[in-house]
């Protein structure tokens, strides 16, 4: 019995094992079958090719353009497009794409790149800690487009890039309307000056300059007198105390070429090339040497009453006004001529506010990392008054030379400056693709 209930189960062993093969067989028939057929995308059967069943091989790369064009591309698709340009742009089809996946790019055009009509620039002036504001800000780009016959004039005006930009630190003290003359006078005058010059030669830029700060004292003295009838200004307006009020001032005529520094008083110019500061001016101080030689050899004196103060009064020798100190103080500029190089960083004018408190070198150095464009964070803009808006015209500033001029400020009243704070960044690099001149 046991003999013949084995035989049976080996039988439908057998027979199971049989079933299994075969079906196997047929599964694994079916499935190269399904193999030699390709679909596409779409759902139609593609033809055999080497290409089509060669299955293990791995999917060619498309390459469409140069990797690295076609990121800077898309990167820029945006800014490239501002402006309102709505021009159909060429549609590529990409080559091997299957027609069911629809890939297609737009290729944008990058925009041609202007050159800036006027230089980048950015001030701040601020009162601080006087309870008046006495300095005075004046900037105008391409005021003068050069002199000469009438021609070159008018070849020069077509172009602004060829012209002469001025920028202007005012600093006064007694009151502010010698300063505020000075923004709204001094460039006039300048350029008066300057058409009449070949300013071939260097003798040529210092006699304009000279003579444009004689006038510009005529002028503030013959205000001073007409204001005490006027009474229409913060000082006393009684003689002799309008005769007391004067301007320092520090004036740059930048050119595509060249720096033309004029400076009266304690204001001072200072160049950032290749990351070092280099003084265009000298501060007129009543205890440097030459200038005491020539109070002294004029009759004058210098007397030390918390610094040296001409006559116990003013503390620098040199001036717009100040009728009552003259000729000790004079208005007479000292002037120069830098050549720009392709290492200018920037040119920094300010008041003697913040030179009081912060040195050359770290002033070059704040508004060199200004330009770079790793000002700190939440560094917002002063608010500029009424006149120093006047002064600039509609003319845009930079925002990096903002930031800077704006830190700069930040900074004199953090070390505890007590004067007015006005400073004006003037960035004077010499980009490839954009010309700041």
């Amino acid at each position: 019995m046991a003999e013949i209930c084995c035989e049976v189960m080996s039988d439908q062993s057998e027979g199971s094992s049989v079933c299994e093969t075969t079906s196997s067989r047929a599964a694994r028939k079916r499935r190269m079958e399904i193999r030699k057929i390709k679909f596409g995308v779409s759902g139609h059967p593609v033809a055999d090719t080497a290409d089509n069943l060669n299955f293990g091989a791995k999917r060619k790369r498309l390459d469409v353009c140069p990797e690295a064009e076609f990121s800077r591309e898309c990167d820029n698709a945006v800014e490239n497009s501002v402006g309102g340009d709505h021009h159909h742009h060429p549609v590529i089809q990409l080559q091997g794409t299957p027609v069911g996946m629809n890939k297609t790019l737009t290729m944008v055009k990058p925009a041609a790149v202007e050159s800036e009509p006027f230089p980048k620039f950015g001030m701040a002036s601020v009162c601080g800690r006087r309870r008046d504001m006495e300095d005075a800000v004046a900037i105008r780009p391409s005021f003068c487009c050069g002199g000469g016959d009438d021609e070159t004039s008018a070849a020069a005006a077509d172009d602004v890039s060829t012209g002469l930009h001025y920028f202007a630190v005012y600093d006064g003290h007694g009151c502010s309307h010698v300063a505020t003359k000075c923004r709204d006078r001094m460039h006039v005058l300048v350029k008066e000056e300057l058409e009449v010059e070949s300013r071939e030669e260097i003798g040529e830029w210092k006699n304009a300059l000279q003579r444009s700060f004689r006038r510009m004292d005529k002028e503030a003295v013959t205000f001073n007198t007409s204001l005490i009838a006027a009474a229409n200004c913060r000082c006393e307006l009684q003689s002799p105390e309008c005769d007391a009020v004067g301007s320092a001032a520090v004036v740059a005529l930048v050119s595509q070429d060249q720096i033309v520094i004029a400076n009266c008083g304690d204001c001072r110019a200072v160049l950032c090339r290749n990351g070092k500061p280099i003084p265009l001016s000298v501060d007129h101080k009543p205890d440097r040497p030459d200038e005491l030689d020539r109070i002294q050899a004029a009759g004058g004196r210098v007397i030390s009453w918390d610094c040296p103060r001409v006559e116990g009064v003013l503390a620098m020798s040199r001036a717009i006004g100040d009728n009552y100190l003259k000729p000790y103080v004079s208005c007479e500029p000292e002037v120069t001529i830098t050549e720009r190089t392709a290492e200018d960083d920037c040119l920094i004018l300010a008041s003697d506010g913040l030179w009081d408190v912060i040195s050359n070198e770290t002033a070059c150095g704040v508004a060199r990392m200004c330009l770079k464009g790793k000002v700190p964070a939440g560094n917002s803009a002063f608010s500029v008054a009424a006149g120093e808006a006047e002064s600039i015209g509609n003319e845009k500033s930079d925002k990096a030379c903002s930031d800077a001029s704006m830190l700069l400020t930040k900074l004199a009243l953090a070390r505890r400056s007590s004067d007015n704070v006005s400073v004006i960044v003037i960035d004077l690099r010499k980009e490839p693709s954009v010309n700041n001149f």
